[in-house]
């Protein structure tokens, strides 16, 4: 059994554990999806990563359930401090007595907390009852000066057992970390691959680093391997227990953001919500299995999909890290790379760096390719000024329900639909709370079973500098798959 058939049992694995009742497998009988259905899931977790080492930093952590007709107990929902391990050695993390950072009580309405400096803590947290489905949390942190300055932004990540990272780099001037964060009460252990544009490099320090329960690793990439590389990328495993994941780049002369994972390998794929003003978008791909892949590069515009000139496809040697830059590729509109085969259909994982700004007033942030919508998706932490939903409909015209939390101050909700035609993108201003106060949340929701995907920027000028965030939005999670039997014994319960 190879390594990624124990990934997707293992993550299946842990599916089960966090919603109580998860079908891994279909039920004996008369068919799987005529004998399941799908239900609210019951318990849910995040974890948010350390936001930065710089005393300049001021973050802004926000929380948020959808309003839904779930019923059951109220719940509750809550995030917590962490410790920062350095060493091997046994430490702390969230125990008895401990003090939550941040609590949420009710499904419908975000909830806030700021923290200034370098002491920002990872934060582990977890949400029951009502405030399980869809439950999201929103890292924003503004670094003003030195290196890594800018908007770094990234969702609070669920744990799991599989990630990929194309678009990491060690070049000169360039500080990645990753951060790995245990939830559980249970050591984890984690192999950390490198792939560059030769194939695999070699970093045996990378391998089964092991983190304590309920604590974080930062590992610096640069010290994993010896040679300088501008392109990379790497895929962490947990061989035993889960993690959650997420990279931090900071560039001295380009600023930062996070690297959240890119969706799993599969031969087509679609990065969402490029802006409209990027001066430079630069593509990593990374073919895993033992066939090259040859993509077809497209953007979908706004008003249509169109090939980029002297990009139209990119050929991807398996096992090695490809990247090109695309320039101005938006040339002035917003829109979304779709990449697909050729010929046969080869898996393949995929990044955009995207850069706004020129000179020394430029910034960066990172969009990975991501799965569709499904049925619902949820970002929370959207401003009013500076913040721009993107909705890319790839196949066929489709309609979207947008729906604007109450502010966390203050603010009534307040809905839109849009239509998304085929083969475009369309940027646009999200609804906003009527009376906004504060930050709020954005719930979307397709009207139809068309993929759709969606990104959300984030806009926070300072002393010229264009900082900004993106952070795509796949299905929130907010549902699983109950077998029929589950079903039956909950009638027979009552």
């Amino acid at each position: 059994m190879n390594r990624t058939t124990l990934s997707l049992i293992a993550a299946a694995a842990a599916l089960a554990a966090v919603t109580g009742f998860a079908a891994v497998n279909a039920p004996a009988g008369d068919g799987g999806a005529a004998a399941a259905k799908r239900l609210p899931v019951e318990r849910t977790s995040l974890l948010c990563p350390e936001p930065s080492t710089s005393d300049l930093a001021e973050t802004t952590y926000t929380a948020f359930t959808p309003a839904s007709r779930a019923s059951g107990r109220a719940g509750g929902a809550a995030l917590f401090p962490v410790v920062k391990q350095l060493t091997d050695a046994p430490q702390g993390g969230k125990g008895k007595g401990a003090k939550p950072f941040l609590t949420q009580k009710e499904p419908g309405k975000p909830v806030s907390g700021e923290e200034s400096g370098a002491e920002a803590p990872t934060l582990i947290g977890s949400a029951d009852g009502r405030l399980a489905p869809g439950w999201t949390a929103q890292q924003t942190t503004s670094v003003s000066a030195g290196a890594g300055r800018g908007l770094h932004g990234t969702n609070c990540t669920a744990p799991d057992t599989d990630f990929w990272f194309p678009g990491a780099g060690t070049a000169k001037g360039r500080n990645d970390y990753v951060h790995l964060m245990n939830p559980d009460d249970a050591a984890a252990v984690v192999d950390i691959e490198l792939y560059g544009p030769g194939g695999a490099l070699k970093a045996e320090v990378g391998e089964s680093i092991q983190i304590q329960p309920r604590s974080s690793v930062p590992v610096l990439l640069s010290t994993l391997t010896p040679k300088p590389q501008t392109d990379l990328t790497m895929h962490v495993t947990a061989r035993s227990g889960r993690v959650a994941a997420a990279v931090q780049s900071s560039d001295e002369e380009l600023g930062g953001d996070w690297l959240p994972a890119a969706t799993d390998p599969a031969p087509r794929l679609v990065l969402p919500g490029i802006p409209k003003d990027a001066t430079s978008v630069r593509l990593v791909a990374f073919a895993p299995g033992a066939d090259d892949a040859d993509l077809k590069v497209q953007l979908a515009s706004p008003t249509g999909s169109i090939t980029p000139a002297g990009h139209e496809s990119l050929h991807v040697k398996s096992g090695m890290t490809a990247a090109v830059d695309l320039g101005d590729v938006t040339k002035g509109e917003a829109g979304s790379l779709v990449l697909t085969p050729t010929e046969d259909p080869v898996p393949v994982v995929a990044a955009l760096r995207v850069t706004r700004g020129k000179g020394a007033k430029q910034e960066t942030a990172f969009i990975p390719a991501t799965a569709p919508v499904g049925a619902r998706a949820t970002v929370a932490d959207n401003r009013a000024k500076g913040t721009t939903l993107s909705l890319t409909a790839p196949d066929k015209t489709t309609r979207v329900k947008v729906t604007a939390s109450p502010g966390t101050e203050a603010g009534e909700a307040t809905s839109k639909t849009y239509t998304v035609k085929a083969g475009t993108t369309l940027a646009v201003a999200p609804p906003a709370p009527v009376g906004l106060k504060g930050s709020y949340a954005l719930t979307l929701e397709p009207q139809s079973d068309t993929p759709v995907y969606a990104s959300r920027t984030l806009e926070i000028p300072e002393n010229g500098i264009p900082m900004f965030t993106i952070q795509s939005l796949p299905d929130d999670r907010g549902t699983v798959e109950v077998p029929r039997a589950k079903q039956d014994l909950e009638v027979l319960q009552k």
